[in-house]
């Protein structure tokens, strides 16, 4: 027998491991000690059955041969199915509260998450049968996420020890994403300074473009939380020696090398994709664009870096999910974000508080990456 969808298949066989191999809850008295697992097969009776259809619709999609058609009708699925699934942990967290005391916590077990990853896949997978476009994808996959983001705003999950945790923590969590969001700006606009300029320095120049490459790997290859720990003692200096960069808020501890640190690992990707860019434009366009009698500086601005556009965006993509990312780490060192959160989770062994900071890294990496891929695709649209 010939597979047709091996990857749909392959994505449904862990589906049906997470969901019945593994714990689908787990209800604890308190977020300090450990709860009893909750099996999703405990749980089938009544409504909750209703989660066996969209499994069995996708145990037949998946062995039929994939179509257009077909994968639009995996995608509606995937996104039934995220949404029962959602629906059973709410439902299930609040019947589990009219039993148990206020301090009593229903969350999710790796069962319930990997179901829930695993549909997101199955979705984002039909989508790349749907539509080349990665606006259409972006939107496809919203839309699949809708039914799931509703039951959330609708407070259908407010008894799930994740959601407790934020309504504890909400003040707490809006001064993180604040802070991790100025984290990410501040970090982008430096290095774009520094990296472009730098970038057609090596484009325009081998001799230069050897030594900048080497330091920027050097940079490269020092772990982050020691590089921090380099920076605090030189800024702390300086804000020592000039008390003006104090008012600024520089000082060896905080914002200040969190950023300085950023900006240094964003440089790499991002001088490689300036100059990757402006290497992948041809020799006959800027001949052409020379006979026409444009100057240098015309055929760079109106000729090589709209071309190079889509190539330099990839390396800004690539350091913009790089810095939503490392910013966590960040927190060790006082610059706050959603790493304070999760490290603050981790020292008080509470799993719903480290994933109240990593959950919405996760969302904003994503976020900014299918950005960064919309308008890159606009643009490769523009220039055909």
């Amino acid at each position: 027998m010939v597979l047709k969808n091996r990857v749909l298949l392959t994505l449904f066989i862990l589906l049906l491991l997470a969901a019945f191999g593994l714990p689908f809850l787990s209800y604890a008295p308190n977020r300090l000690l450990s709860g009893k697992s909750i099996s999703l097969i405990s749980l089938l009776h009544g409504p909750a059955l209703w989660l066996l259809l969209p499994l069995l619709a996708l145990a037949v999609l998946s062995l039929l041969t994939p179509t257009r058609n077909l994968a639009r009708l995996t995608a509606c699925v995937a996104a039934v199915l995220l949404a029962m699934i959602f629906w059973l942990s709410g439902y299930t967290a609040q019947q589990l509260a009219l039993q148990g005391s206020p301090l009593a916590r229903t969350s999710w077990s790796s069962g319930c998450a990997l179901m829930a990853a695993l549909s997101g896949l199955i979705a984002a997978d039909a989508m790349t049968r749907i539509t080349p476009s990665h606006l259409w994808r972006i939107l496809g996959n919203a839309l699949v996420l809708l039914p799931a983001a509703l039951l959330l705003f609708t407070h259908q999950l407010d008894q799930l020890s994740l959601l407790k945790e934020y309504y504890n923590r909400q003040e707490v969590f809006d001064a993180a994403l604040l802070q991790h969001l100025t984290i990410l700006l501040a970090t982008l606009v430096p290095a774009l300074l520094i990296g472009v300029p730098l970038g057609v320095l090596c484009f325009r120049s081998t001799r230069w473009q050897g030594p900048i490459f080497s330091t920027l790997n050097i940079i490269q290859t020092i772990p982050s939380i020691a590089l921090f720990g380099l920076l605090i003692a030189p800024l702390a200096g300086l804000a020592a020696a000039l008390p003006w960069l104090a008012n600024l808020g520089i000082s060896g501890i905080g914002m200040a090398p969190a950023i300085v640190a950023l900006v240094l690992y964003a440089l790499l990707p991002l001088v490689r994709s300036v100059v990757a860019g402006l290497q992948s434009v041809s020799a006959s366009v800027i001949e052409s664009a020379s006979g026409m009698g444009m100057t240098r500086g015309q055929i760079f601005f109106g000729v090589q870096l709209p071309l190079a556009l889509p190539l330099f965006l990839t390396g800004v993509r690539i350091l913009a999910v790089q810095t939503v990312g490392m910013a966590v780490v960040a927190a060790l060192i006082g610059a706050g974000g959603f790493g304070a959160i999760v490290f603050q989770g981790l020292l008080s062994s509470a799993l719903d508080l480290v994933l109240l900071g990593v959950i919405p890294v996760i969302a904003m990496a994503v976020i900014v990456d299918s950005l960064f891929k919309f308008i890159i695709s606009m643009l490769e649209v523009t220039a055909r």
